[in-house]
């Protein structure tokens, strides 16, 4: 393989190591995490959140086999009370399934993505607002 070909395929190798570290979502100043269904498992949802300018960092939140839907988006909405900086982050249920975690005024616009979830038949989805 000559040089050049090397080159090549170095670029198009970095290129695609830069982008598969790019966040899956923009940054936002509201992300609306729906829950659906109950869970039938024990389990972990492990959250990334990355706000612009500020090391990133993940929360992960425990559910109980047996938590209904509206409590698994209670328990989000608890553990995130619980570890982000009131300052920084608002968080609320909506709709009795939805959790909205929402920048303080004044603070960084932010990223939200879901790295894992180990609870059985809980789909997370999540929407930039």
């Amino acid at each position: 393989m000559g040089s050049r070909s090397f080159i090549r395929i170095a670029a198009v190798a970095c290129v695609g190591l830069f982008l598969a570290l790019l966040p899956a979502h923009a940054a936002s100043n509201k992300y609306r995490i729906q829950v659906s269904e109950g869970a039938k498992s024990d389990g972990e949802i492990v959250f990334a959140f990355s706000p612009e300018g500020v090391a990133a960092f993940e929360v992960a939140v425990p559910i109980a086999k047996g938590t209904s839907e509206n409590s698994v988006a209670r328990k989000i909405r608890d553990v995130l009370r619980a570890k982000l900086d009131p300052k920084a982050f608002s968080v609320e249920v909506d709709d009795g399934e939805d959790v909205l975690v929402k920048k303080a005024y004044g603070q960084p616009n932010f990223g939200l993505k879901l790295v894992s979830n180990s609870v059985k038949a809980v789909r997370i989805t999540l929407d930039r607002e």
